[in-house]
């Protein structure tokens, strides 16, 4: 879970040190320290990050904790063990890491304009694409599903099969997907929980995503699951319409 430091590591940079920025890029959580130190935090399928009084027992699976000034502690829950914890040493080694990873931030950066030029000439399935974060950053499976049903694309469309509509329709589908989701609270499948322990209200009102033969909210149609690169893609037959390519 420490790809690039070590637990000792860790003891020694951050202690008395001071967070003076938390910030995000794609699916990297950043914390910004005094020193031009930066720990970066990846929850990938499973991982909790919470805020908890230090003499809270902690959960099992916890494999980091935190103690901040204020009585809290910052604690990484993951029984998965997929989670990842990067330590770099300045802003401009942290920039390089995650500028061989990610393409533009699909919440900060995203336009029409710049998802056209990223679709054209690109011959690969649209709902793939969606999923490469060295394509667009921040976009995870659920949050394609949704925003291909909201464009009315079949996940299975050629990316330069789309029409400058359809581009248009998408851009503007995957950030408010993305935006509604956050003032949500994000969606709570399986262990997800925000900060506090909570879980996030946003998977009562999935249109796509996990509901398989349910009826699709706009016209009936009951919802199919697919299997695209052994991830599974929930799509209304009716409104995303495969054309003839």
């Amino acid at each position: 879970m420490l790809p690039n430091t070590t637990e000792a590591d860790l003891q020694a940079t951050l202690s008395g040190h001071e967070v003076v920025g938390v910030d995000r890029r794609g699916k990297y959580l950043l914390l910004h320290l005094n020193d031009d130190t930066h720990l970066s935090i990846h929850r990938k399928m499973s991982g909790n990050l919470l805020l908890e009084p230090v003499g809270k027992p902690r959960e099992l699976h916890t494999h980091l904790a935190v103690a901040l000034d204020d009585g809290t502690e910052l604690r990484f829950v993951d029984a998965r063990k997929f989670g990842r914890v990067y330590l770099f040493r300045s802003r401009e080694e942290l920039d390089d890491f995650l500028a061989a990873r990610l393409g533009p931030d699909s919440l900060l950066e995203l336009d029409a304009d710049m998802l056209a030029a990223k679709l054209r000439r690109r011959k690969g399935r649209i709902k793939t694409l969606l999923l490469d974060q060295a394509f667009l950053a921040g976009v995870g499976n659920l949050y394609a599903d949704e925003a291909l049903w909201e464009a009315r694309i079949h996940p299975l469309r050629s990316a330069e099969s789309l029409s400058p509509r359809e581009v248009r329709r998408l851009a503007e589908a995957i950030r408010n997907v993305l935006v509604t989701a956050i003032d949500r609270r994000g969606t709570s499948f399986s262990t997800y929980r925000d900060s506090d322990g909570t879980p996030g209200e946003n998977q009562e009102f999935l249109n796509a995503y996990g509901r398989e033969g349910q009826p699709c909210p706009r016209c009936g149609t009951p919802i199919r699951r697919i299997t695209i690169g052994q991830r599974s893609a929930f799509f209304c037959p009716k409104e995303q319409k495969l054309r003839r390519q």
